[in-house]
């Protein structure tokens, strides 16, 4: 090898050494989150090996080769690495429960970095097969793990920004929900978490919530129990196309979605007529590059290898399919939006390096 080709073969080694490691510690942080092993720590305290096996119901062997694993990379602590195995006490730093832990904390990361994980682990055999034949891989595929993981991966974003976007970007719009009263469509609304938030800030507004999913919405009905707000907020395994739907709703939401459905203009179409005369279509979906460019940023990155294992594969998952894929640019939002009615689309100036808004006139 010519030392060019040497030095590039070995960057490109280490590259992917970094790789496994960090991939073997993220599958050993899933077998935490679900084993409910962070939760233990984090709300029970610091345990032996033993203790903490007795409380998560766990074998003790497994546990204590976990918690060791878990100090060697930094992510728990340990008393004194010098005691006995068995006299060795884990504690979860306070800090490192935000991260660990699902909640709608902006710093957690348990379902957007880790929970995906094992829907992809599941779906591999399938994805291998797809990949040959053109076929797609459904979502139910990947299982309750990817379910969990894309739904709880915008909670924070759903809980927190959005109100505060449409008071800045949408002004016109958030003083039609603050007013009220005001119906508000959540079409492909997964777990829920768009329309709870909404509902949560905007105490005059009912929001109705469609998916085709029965799975996700049973879990967006759950959501929507333990937040207290059924009274104002519903999710309905439907299609929001049924004429009945259409000219009710003040603002119609469609949320990361967009790029991993089959017929993209269709829905898109849908969304138009479900609102009222001056009502508003808002389209959450995937910051991406204005076009294609090679190699590109860590966000590109991410997007792209997310496409690769999930998105492309679930839209060709029903036919005919557009085959979008999670790489949606504006410009090509632009061409969906027209060919499903729309006089125009514009950006709002949100702050997200994973997302862009849109606002879909006409």
């Amino acid at each position: 090898m010519t030392a060019p080709t040497d030095t590039q073969a070995r960057v490109l080694a280490v590259r992917m050494w970094n790789s496994l490691l960090a991939t073997q510690e993220l599958l050993s942080m899933y077998l935490g989150v679900r084993l409910g092993l962070y939760d233990d720590l984090a709300t029970r305290g610091p345990g032996t090996a033993s203790e903490i096996a007795v409380r998560a119901g766990v074998d003790p062997r497994y546990a204590r080769e976990w918690l060791e694993q878990q100090a060697v990379a930094g992510v728990l602590t340990v008393d004194d690495p010098n005691r006995p195995a068995a006299q060795r006490v884990f504690a979860l730093p306070a800090a490192h429960a935000e991260v660990l832990t699902v909640t709608d904390n902006p710093v957690s990361m348990a379902a957007l970095a880790v929970l995906p994980l094992g829907g992809v682990a599941a779906a591999l055999p399938a994805l291998l097969a797809a990949y040959r034949s053109g076929d797609g891989v459904p979502d139910a595929v990947y299982g309750v793990d990817w379910r969990q993981g894309h739904a709880g991966a915008n909670r924070a974003m759903f809980t927190h920004q959005l109100a505060g976007w449409l008071r800045r970007f949408a002004p016109d719009v958030h003083t039609r929900l603050t007013a009220g009263p005001a119906r508000v469509a959540d079409v492909a609304c997964g777990a829920g978490w768009a329309g709870i938030g909404l509902a949560r800030s905007f105490p005059s507004i009912t929001v109705d919530g469609f998916d085709i999913d029965a799975d996700v919405i049973a879990d967006a009905r759950g959501h929507a129990a333990d937040a207290g707000l059924t009274d104002r907020v519903s999710f309905v395994a439907h299609d929001a196309a049924t004429p009945d739907l259409a000219g009710r709703y003040d603002l119609v939401c469609l949320f990361d979605a967009l790029h991993e459905i089959a017929r993209p203009v269709e829905v898109l179409d849908t969304c138009r007529r479900l609102c009222v005369e001056g009502g508003t279509v808002l389209v959450l979906d995937a910051r991406v590059a204005e076009r294609f460019t090679a190699p590109a940023d860590e966000i590109e990155r991410f997007q792209y290898a997310t496409s690769v294992l999930h998105c492309l594969p679930a839209c060709l998952s029903q036919q005919p399919s557009a085959g979008t894929g999670t790489a949606l640019r504006p410009d090509q939002m632009r061409r969906l939006a027209a060919d499903a009615g729309f006089a125009a689309v514009t950006q709002l100036p949100i702050d997200d390096r994973f997302h862009r808004l849109y606002r879909l006139i006409g």
